[in-house]
């Protein structure tokens, strides 16, 4: 053992902390010393030191490679153990064999010791290990059935194949030893599998490999036949997320944070759903807790992009507290780019969140099954190895939503005799589909996925009202990749079409609105490295979209023709094109500038092109500090609070929005596996128009309600919709009609800009030693220029003024802690623990701040306060919880959980409800509104 490490000192080859000094190791008659300073007497004092242990062995299988060529030695290695007893580093001191040495250092990292202890806390040290290798020897009987001193002959006894448990991956260098032959051990292949020539007669076969616990199976060998066996070993730990791991490329932006595995499913209070767990990332903010449609770093939440494989996806979740439109087991891995993303990503203000797909397995069939209170899904992909081909399925379908609703139902008041009551909707589903083929020395793939969303009130009896709103979308996408000289080049074409319908009838009339809007669109991508140093990434882009609105108008439950519109209302194309350079000077830097280049088309005259310069710059300070930063402009078309269908399209006739996106920020590789991640960005939003939902404050409505807390505005222009448009006019389109141009409309004035600055914090453990967690915190402010109207003491407006206000969805403080840990038992438990400050009162999407008064009659009444003046809403705090246990079968795995967000069921405020005052004389008074919204998931998942 050589001489521990001084406690604190960070480490001598440059790592965390100052360099550490070693003190020299002293054997004495009570035991180890360590030099630790002068003593009084001038001689050096001595520390008592007690060496470390090892409590947990971890075996280095013999390479199947070297079976039968006799090679045998001792493999030395330097291992550096840190304070809590793990294997921090390992290095080869003396080898013997470039696969025995491989295997002896991919087994130490897994050793586990009692910590070293020097006056009694624990330090660091440094001690050789050594691992020593056989070579086996296959037994064999001699002509009288003796084993000892002889290579015995014969027929194979046994053979088979080791796999483990649950998910039936085959086991490398796995052993087995016979009772009857205890000095010759066999192992298996890298297919797993062996071939035994034992003694005959009934015997224990015992089986051993890493990570698994020891099987023992009695069989019964004769020497004339040859039995073939599959020996299944339970794993210590289940790993339910086997998949084809794809390198990710060296971090060239600024902010990517890339989840997989468990990080992924195994989140408290995500239901399991990869695309819910951004919500728990630094620079995100939320619209309502338990809505996963994220706010990031104070933009519009549409305004950030989510793509699969670089398709953009219109609507993510489901029914906005569901689960994504995409199956977890598609996911291999998540990227988050909080800010200033990659050129490839074009046509946003916000960040982007890509989800990528898993890559098919080509071994055998894989598949699961899972069902809780929300939904049942299933999952399977199976490979044709003669043809190269993949394919794989899957899909879900929410039956709990019709559990909700027949509840629903049965709370309403009973109908009156003779009648029914409306039934209660909530519905949705989705679809993916799969098919990978090999073509040469490239891939082909086919992938379809859509979903379906209902939710409202439907009739029952002639005389009932329906009121249904739909959301439907499908893509379908082929795509292609293949070498092309040094590089690789991938081209792809997408068809999709979204649905928005809302149907509303009565008794004698109603209405049902359809909005279709189908893409055509088409991308190509090259990625060739020019040199050591450079690597060049183009593409291009086109995206064709055509919007058609049927409007039909109903009486007596038959269409009214002359009532009713069938009209193209909007035909845009989409173009872009980028170029990226990795530049690599020299280890230490790395130089990425990007450029993007978008035409903007609608049909009528509107047309605009933006050009989109991008640039990134990573420093390597140290060996575990980088050095970052970057800048670069997007454009994007007026935003809604989410993305629908026909609105990036037809609000191109307002422009696009303009925005600056600056950051710099440092990456620490911190002790062990941990991360430290810190960013500072400010984003000038030159131009913006979003089209949230708006109150009537600010927009010039002539209203007069007749209640005096609703003060009368000045007249200004037309009502509002309940998607943020104030009514505009243009002439009716029909069928025949020419393009509306830009002179056909009367357009009212959205544009604003603003301001959103932060800091990020991310302190994370990737997945590893059976657990992960972070501690994600933002700080992050967004303002926009607002117009606004000042109120007299009675509550009237009586004049407009302009400031720059914290924006709608703005939340100063954000901060998360998530820890999951799986333990010996299979058992996993994890929390979250969620904290955000509150957003301003605007009554954007509740109630605006009030302050007692008094009407123009004198009598006590709630007052509306300029805008510059209301309150924040409340803070929020919330624990989510995690609990699940699995079991490994021969074949398959099963785990049961439970997963809830909410588990303290603490109530979020949306917003207040003033009552009183006025005509009613009642006492004013001011509650709270909000549900504790909680989703308590029980359910059972099995994989295959």
């Amino acid at each position: 053992m050589d001489a521990p490490w001084i406690e604190g000192q960070g480490s001598p080859d440059g790592g965390a902390g100052t360099v550490a000094k070693e003190a020299e190791l002293q054997r004495t008659d009570a035991g180890w010393a360590v030099e630790a300073g002068g003593a009084p007497d001038g001689g050096p004092a001595l520390a008592a030191f007690v060496p470390p242990a090892l409590v947990g062995d971890s075996p280095a299988p013999y390479p199947p490679r070297l079976v039968g060529e006799g090679v045998a030695g001792t493999v030395k290695l330097e291992l550096l153990v840190d304070e809590a007893g793990e294997v921090d580093t390992a290095m080869l001191v003396e080898g013997v064999h470039p696969l025995l040495n491989e295997a002896a250092l991919h087994a130490a990292p897994l050793l586990r010791f009692s910590p070293a202890l020097m006056e009694g806390k624990p330090v660091a040290v440094r001690l050789f290990f050594e691992y020593r290798f056989e070579a086996p020897m296959p037994v064999a009987t001699s002509a009288d059935g003796g084993t000892e001193g002889t290579r015995i002959q014969g027929p194979i006894t046994l053979k088979g194949l080791v796999r483990a448990k649950g998910n039936r991956t085959p086991l490398i260098g796995a052993t087995l030893v016979s009772d009857a032959a205890p000095d010759f051990p066999v192992q298996t292949d890298e297919h797993g599998r062996f071939e035994a020539r034992f003694p005959t007669g009934g015997q224990a076969v015992r089986v051993f490999a890493p990570g698994h616990k020891p099987g023992l199976y009695r069989e019964a060998l004769k020497g004339t036949e040859s039995l073939e066996v599959v020996y299944g070993l339970e794993p210590l730990v289940l790993n339910p997320y086997e998949t084809v791991v794809r390198g990710d490329r060296e971090r060239t932006e600024v902010s990517r944070i890339t989840l997989r595995d468990a990080e992924l499913r195994e989140v408290p209070g995500t239901m399991g759903d990869p695309f819910r767990v951004v919500m728990l990332l630094p620079g995100v903010g939320s619209m309502l807790s338990g809505v996963a449609y994220p706010v990031v770093r104070g933009s519009q939440p549409a305004s950030t992009g989510y793509f699969l494989d670089g398709i953009r996806i219109p609507i993510l979740f489901h029914l906005f507290l569901g689960p994504a439109v995409i199956h977890p087991d598609f996911l291999d891995a998540i990227d988050f780019y909080p800010g200033t993303p990659p050129p490839q990503y074009g046509r946003l203000m916000g960040g982007a969140i890509d989800g990528r797909l898993t890559r098919p397995r080509d071994d055998r069939v894989h598949g699961s099954a899972y069902a809780d209170f929300i939904n049942a899904g299933f999952f399977i992909e199976t490979p044709f190895k003669s043809t190269g081909t993949n394919v794989s399925l899957a899909g879900r379908y929410s039956y709990t939503p019709w559990l909700i609703a027949l509840a629903a139902n049965s709370l309403q008041d009973p109908a009156p005799p003779g009648r029914t009551n409306p039934k209660v909707v909530l519905d949705f589903w989705d679809y993916q589909a799969r098919v990978e083929q090999d073509v040469g020395e490239g891939k082909l793939r086919l992938f379809a996925f859509g979903s379906s969303d209902t939710f409202g009130s439907e009739a029952q009896d002639a005389l009932g009202d329906t009121a249904l709103q739909s959301i439907i979308f499908h893509r379908v996408d082929l795509r292609g990749r293949y070498p092309v000289g040094k590089g690789e080049f991938e081209v792809g074409g997408t068809w999709g079409l979204d649905r928005f319908s809302v149907v509303s009838r009565g008794p004698d009339n109603g209405d049902e609105i359809y909005i279709d809007q189908s893409t055509l669109s088409g991308r190509v991508g090259y990625s060739v490295p020019l040199s050591e140093r450079l690597l060049l990434r183009t593409g291009a882009d086109v995206d064709h979209k055509r919007a058609i609105v049927d409007i039909i108008s109903l009486e007596g439950g038959e269409e009214v023709e002359e009532d009713s519109i069938h009209a193209p209302v909007a035909l845009a194309t989409f173009a872009g094109a980028y170029a990226e350079a990795v530049w690599t000077p020299n280890p230490k830097w790395t130089v990425v500038p990007g450029l993007r280049l978008d035409s903007y088309h609608l049909s009528g005259g509107f047309d605009h092109k933006v050009i989109e310069p991008r640039l990134t710059v990573r420093h390597k300070l140290t060996d575990t500090v980088t050095l970052k930063g970057g800048a670069g402009i997007f454009h994007q078309p007026p935003t809604t609070l989410i993305s629908l269908p026909v609105v990036d399209v037809g609000s191109l006739v307002l422009g696009l929005q303009e925005g600056v996106q600056m950051s710099v920020g440092a990456e620490w590789k911190a002790f062990s596996k941990w991360e430290v991640g810190l960013d500072f960005y400010v984003n000038p939003m030159l131009r913006t128009i979003e089209l949230t939902p708006f109150s009537d404050e600010g927009l010039g409505d002539d209203l007069d309600t007749g209640d005096p807390s609703e003060p009368d505005l000045p007249p200004g222009g037309g009502g509002i919709n309940p998607y943020g448009f104030r009514r505009v006019r243009a002439r009716q389109i029909n069928v025949d009609d020419p393009p509306v141009s830009r002179d056909d409309w009367d357009l009212p004035d959205f544009e604003s800009h603003g301001l959103a600055y932060g800091m990020e914090l991310l302190i994370r453990y990737p997945l590893g030693n059976n657990w992960f967690g972070w501690l994600s915190y933002s700080l992050q402010r967004s303002t926009r220029r607002t117009t606004f109207f000042r109120y007299d003491a009675t509550g009237k407006a009586i004049s407009e003024d302009q400031a720059d206000l914290p924006f709608a969805f703005d939340q100063t403080h954000i901060l998360n802690l998530v820890v999951s840990h799986k333990f010996s038992n299979n058992i996993t438990l994890g929390g979250v623990l969620h904290f955000n400050t509150g957003r301003p009162e605007y009554g954007t999407l509740g109630s605006q701040t009030m302050r007692e008064g008094t009407d123009s009659d004198g009598r006590p009444t709630w007052v509306r306060v300029d805008r510059d003046q209301v309150d924040r809403l409340p803070p929020f705090f919330r624990f989510d919880v995690r609990l699940s246990k699995a079991w490994a079968y021969e074949t398959f795995t099963l785990e049961a959980y439970l997963d809830m967000l909410n588990v303290t069921l603490n109530q979020e405020t949306l917003g207040f409800e003033y009552e009183g005052g006025g005509y009613s004389r009642q006492p004013l008074t001011k509650n709270s509104v909000g549900l504790p919204i909680a989703l308590p998931i029980i359910g059972v998942k099995g994989r295959y």
